[in-house]
């Protein structure tokens, strides 16, 4: 893998052994079963560049094969480089908005649930919960961090256009869900974002049993 940017954040070998171990770990925690689950690093940001997941890929087999560098569009940076995830562009918006330099979308049992659950009311707050302190900027389980809920779609052009909304009404905002399928977060970096998606799929679990739905370990 090599990129031409002027200004590269880091080198894509590296990001993509770094993915790898991410999504090992996420897979063996039942966060990303099977195809499920798409996973970027910026590689720069003028022009953006993003190595994200290969649309289709087993997340348990993941290799450092499977990524593909694509720009803001969302299309591959070289002809005949693999087809990225069909999400690509919701990362390229997360990113423009955020400065993100890792997005992460896991497909968790109990996000799912509740991502249907609150659909209707387009969200819910998570509140009184330690492990809130997790979260970049949370310093107290007083802390009111609310979980927004965006209906799911296939055209994601239109979607992703959603997220640049969403980010633009609430730019401290930590993760939202995507409704029957899971949540998407993010970090300055791979190393923060795995953090936010550990810590959300607790506080997740959390509410799943608060909210009435069975353990699901």
């Amino acid at each position: 893998m090599t990129t031409t940017d002027e200004h590269p954040l880091q080198d894509p070998e590296q990001a993509a052994l770094g993915l790898c171990r991410v999504i090992h770990e996420f897979h063996a925690e039942g966060w990303c079963w099977g195809t499920g689950g798409n996973f970027s690093v910026t590689l720069s940001r003028n022009p953006l560049r993003l190595l994200i997941t290969q649309s289709g890929r087993d997340k348990r087999r993941l290799t450092t094969d499977d990524f593909v560098l694509v720009g803001r569009d969302g299309a591959p940076v070289t002809a005949g480089a693999g087809r990225p995830s069909a999400e690509t562009l919701v990362h390229s918006s997360i990113v423009s908005a955020t400065g993100a330099g890792a997005t992460l979308h896991t497909h968790s049992v109990a996000a799912t649930l509740l991502s249907e659950h609150f659909c209707s009311e387009a969200g819910f707050t998570l509140t009184g919960y330690e492990m809130l302190k997790g979260l970049e900027g949370i310093t107290t389980h007083r802390a009111e961090v609310f979980v927004p809920v965006l209906p799911n779609a296939q055209d994601m052009s239109a979607f992703s256009h959603r997220v640049d909304a969403l980010l633009a009404e609430r730019p401290g905002l930590h993760g939202f869900l995507m409704a029957g399928h899971g949540l998407y977060t993010w970090g300055v970096n791979l190393e923060q974002a795995q953090r936010h998606v550990e810590i959300f799929e607790f506080l997740l679990e959390c509410q799943a049993r608060k909210t009435g739905f069975k353990s699901i370990a």
